[in-house]
């Protein structure tokens, strides 16, 4: 059947027929079809950016520069109507029967981002809105700090603006707790401590003048970089000094004073799974597939895992033959890298200094094995930053955040320096191949750039796709002959373990009813990581079902459809052209990535 579909598909480079009838189309009829849907396309994304001032500002644009984007559920509605209405003006008004497979494939994937859309929808408010992974009492500040850039006075006066509208977005927020709440849907407890004492740092600071007030020292430093006069740098920050201390700290008081009578009831509920919610099981099942973008069941996700940890764990043995460790325990073996001091950086200046320098050489050193493996390498610049302050005690241990489109913004990968022990050394090889290049960065900036698809395809999300990326790119890490240090090599299976780790996990807490402390438990014996990394890793697991499942599934499917195209191509194989396809076409499911590599096949054949 995938030879059917493959060969119907190449047909349409040449010529299409119309449904029920005979006529045919010339190149030119269909290079023009194509090029019609692709600018309807463009158009349509461009319009949705215009509706969304945070978006807009994330690729670079000063779009309604000094508003929030809309979080209310009337707002969702209404996007989502109107991409409804965007397909169904697609479908009438374009003959969506003569377009060449590139656009053929951008008209599928916008129907399956609808379906994706319309399923989320049903469980809006299933999901946490507030934990200490993320929620607007971090993420408005992380934004106006990270993101929005003053490059004029116009943009300070946007600055303000935004601070004086921060009221608005916090009062939709708890408008949306509030609906969460009603349903019987709270966050597990252990979040609590974690985000009230982000909330009240916050507020501590918004009625001083020194480094605590986050955003008076942001707003401070940008003004004072601009070439303007002093007197009016001075209004400036004073404008801001005072929105801080009055509208913008009610605020968050009245966030905090909400949150902390929704604990009493959280606390009663304890921490439970994705079980726990009203249909729960419904829910779940409903996150894997948006993850995985399969049709896995939670038992069969629950068994791959289980037998990829027992697979990891043989290779991890040979690490330790290596190493000539003296006990054939692989228990003994991660207690003695969880606490041996060669390990770890020191937890001083020096130590978060060289952590960041060790990062940047290995990027630097990849750089120069790319072209072995890419035709394609991204434009955008990459920077390594430490986390912020502010964020620190709650952020994860790494994470990427996209560059601007305009190239205002290098892509920029964070590591958490806030608990030493959480980043050894024997590990970070790997994490910054995953977080860096050959892996977000490299995926990410490659779609992004792209010029080939429309737009909204540059910008997709897929779980599986793009951290199966990540994790296939620390393997390949190993391919371009890193990981000299038996050790480092070591802290790449294992970083592969821990995901292997979570499809068990994810499963255990949101189907099989783990508790937290048997979650922890399972990671403490089957892998080497740090014990608070690894409760707050599992206290992810339990805020974001399913999600932790896409790592190891994508990497699974890339690597089976590689082997596929090697036994296949033989000699023929490239593996520059393999990325090419995976990497040139953005983000998409892994069913549609089989398609692309199966054409791939028959096409170099």
């Amino acid at each position: 059947m995938k030879n059917v579909f493959i060969a119907a598909i190449t047909l349409l480079l040449f010529s299409c027929t119309m449904k029920n009838t005979a006529k045919t189309y010339t190149a030119e009829e269909i290079a023009a079809e194509s090029k019609r849907v692709n600018e309807y396309l463009d158009r349509k994304f461009d319009e949705s950016v215009l509706r969304n001032p945070e978006w807009a500002a994330n690729m670079g644009f000063k779009v309604n520069y000094g508003e929030w984007s809309d979080r209310s559920e009337e707002n969702s509605d209404r996007e989502l109507a109107i991409a409804k209405s965007n397909l169904d003006s697609l479908e009438k008004n374009f003959n969506l029967n003569c377009l060449d497979a590139q656009t053929q494939l951008s008209v599928s994937m916008l129907r399956e981002d609808l379906q994706r859309w319309e399923e989320g929808r049903k469980w809006r408010n299933h999901g946490y809105e507030i934990t200490q992974m993320g929620g607007v009492h971090n993420d408005v500040p992380s934004f106006l700090i990270n993101i929005h850039q003053i490059d004029s006075a116009i943009d300070a006066e946007h600055y303000l603006s935004r601070l004086q509208k921060i009221e608005k977005v916090i009062d939709q927020t708890i408008v949306n707790l509030k609906k969460s709440e009603e349903l019987g849907v709270y966050p597990p407890y252990f979040t609590f401590h974690y985000v009230t004492d982000d909330i009240k740092s916050f507020i501590d600071g918004c009625s001083k003048t020194d480094a605590s007030n986050i955003l008076l020292s942001d707003f401070s430093s940008k003004v004072d970089a601009l070439a303007i006069d002093k007197s009016h740098k001075g209004m400036l920050k004073q404008q801001a000094a005072e929105i801080l201390s009055s509208s913008v700290k009610n605020a968050y008081q009245k966030l905090l004073d909400y949150w902390v009578q929704l604990e009493v009831k959280a606390k009663a509920k304890g921490d439970n799974g994705a079980w726990s919610l009203p249909d729960g099981e419904k829910y779940y099942a409903s996150q894997l597939k948006f993850h995985t973008t399969t049709n896995m069941t939670p038992d069969e996700v629950y068994a791959l895992g289980e037998k990829e940890v027992a697979r990891i764990q043989n290779e991890m043995h040979q690490i330790m033959k290596q190493v000539n460790f003296k006990s054939d325990s692989l228990q003994d073996f991660f207690a003695f890298v969880r606490t041996d001091k060669q390990f770890k950086y020191s937890n001083n200046a020096t130590g978060k200094k060289q952590l960041l320098s060790d990062a940047n050489n290995y990027i630097d050193e990849m750089r120069k094995e790319l072209p072995t493996f890419f035709a394609t390498l991204p434009k955008a610049d990459l920077v390594v930053k430490e986390v912020e302050a502010f964020r620190a005690k709650s952020a994860g241990g790494a994470f990427y955040e996209d560059p601007a489109l305009d190239g205002s913004r290098p892509g920029r990968y964070y590591v958490n320096l806030y608990n030493m022990d959480d980043e050894p050394k024997y590990q970070m090889e790997a994490l910054t191949y995953h977080e860096a290049i050959p892996g977000h960065h490299m995926q990410i900036a490659i779609a992004q750039e792209l010029q080939n698809i429309p737009k909204f395809r540059r910008h997709e999300f897929f779980t599986a796709y793009i951290e199966g990326w990540a994790l296939y790119a620390e393997k390949l890490g190993k391919e371009a002959g890193k990981y000299q240090d038996p050790y480092s090599d070591f802290g790449r299976l294992s970083m592969e373990i821990f995901r292997a780790a979570r499809l068990v996990v994810d499963v255990g807490i949101h189907h099989k009813k783990w508790t937290r402390e048997q979650a922890i438990d399972y990671f403490m014996k089957n892998t080497a990581n740090a014990s608070g990394d690894i409760e707050h890793e599992i206290e992810r697991y339990f805020l974001w079902p399913g999600q932790a499942t896409g790592y190891k599934i994508g990497m699974i499917k890339i690597q089976e459809l590689r082997e596929r195209a090697k036994q296949q191509l033989g000699e023929k194989f490239d593996i520059k052209k393999f990325h090419d396809v995976v990497l040139t076409n953005g983000a998409v499911s892994l069913s549609t990535l089989e398609e692309l590599i199966d054409k791939m096949i028959e096409e170099n054949k």
